[in-house]
């Protein structure tokens, strides 16, 4: 049985116009997804996301809600109050990013031990 190559691709094969860079739950934002499910109930303050979120500094916390805030998926409320309050929440646009994320997750959790065990394998192999 003959096998064909599959055409090469070609340097123009992801389109100008395609916006996978500038999504911010593709993995270059490692604790975007996180950050949204902790908001999916409502407005959260900063030191309530910190204590889901205890593996990450508050540094990368504070950056983390700036590009998400930047990119429109995540409302950030200061209140005039003695002491000041600020709080986070997700946008309408943000929102959006719930069903998708689910899906994943179902996704997950239905393949999660062919998962495990391709790396076990992959790992043995020496590589």
């Amino acid at each position: 049985m003959t096998q064909t190559s599959p055409a090469p691709l070609a340097a123009d094969f992801f389109p100008a116009d395609c916006p996978v860079q500038t999504v911010p739950v593709l993995g270059s934002r490692k604790w975007a997804w996180k950050i949204i499910r902790c908001l999916e109930e409502g407005p959260r303050r900063f030191s309530e996301l910190r204590v889901p979120l205890a593996g990450i500094t508050a540094k990368v916390l504070v950056e983390s809600l700036r590009s998400m805030e930047q990119d429109g998926v995540v409302a950030r409320t200061e209140y005039a109050e003695n002491p000041p309050r600020v709080e986070y929440a997700l946008t309408p646009l943000g929102r959006t990013l719930l069903g998708p994320m689910d899906a994943v997750c179902a996704w997950s959790r239905q393949h999660l031990d062919s998962l495990l065990a391709a790396r076990l394998e992959y790992e043995r192999d020496d590589r």
